[in-house]
């Protein structure tokens, strides 16, 4: 059985992303926990870096991650951009997109943009700890803009779906 480490970005003292009082915190944690919990109804060990409001550095993150031993290692992030409603859709990064992790990002996008979200695509970030620290292949997903109504809407209304073509996505990969 696989150990997916799905890890609820930002926490504590750290909102994350803000608009409107909404939080990136408050919705990568409720987010990460129903996808956490269909990948265990799937029989998949899961380790979740917070189950709570609480802050971790991301280095502390990856370094958990690691001493755990986890097989795969999936961030939940909400996108943001300089301007109000300027992009819309989803995007996952990954330190090398010619990769395991690159390929469990695209199925993971794919299932998103089936869901009517624009695919913004898998781009690679060498400088992010989650991806560089890992021993594992590891993926952070952008799930929509917190900033663009439109992608509010549809991470509240369509919610459950969201989480299940997360976790579809890491199934059909793992």
């Amino acid at each position: 059985m696989p150990t997916v480490v799905i890890d609820a970005g930002h926490g504590g003292s750290d909102f994350g992303a803000t608009y409107l009082g909404r939080k990136e915190k408050d919705d990568t944690l409720n987010l990460a926990l129903a996808v956490g919990n269909i990948l265990e109804n799937s029989g998949v060990n899961v380790i979740y870096t917070r189950t709570n409001d609480i802050y971790e550095t991301p280095s502390q993150k990856a370094s958990e991650a690691n001493t755990a031993d986890a097989d795969y290692f999936i961030s939940i992030h909400r996108n943001s951009s300089p301007y109000d409603n300027q992009y819309t859709g989803i995007e996952s990064l990954v330190y090398n997109r010619n990769s395991t992790a690159g390929n469990i990002a695209q199925n993971i996008n794919r299932n998103l943009e089936s869901l009517g979200f624009a695919n913004q695509g898998v781009n690679e970030r060498t400088n992010l700890a989650v991806l560089r620290r890992t021993n594992m292949p590891a993926v952070l997903v952008e799930v929509g803009f917190i900033n663009t109504d439109r992608d509010n809407i549809w991470f509240d209304n369509r919610f459950y779906e969201i989480a299940q073509a997360i976790a579809d996505g890491i199934l059909s990969s793992i």
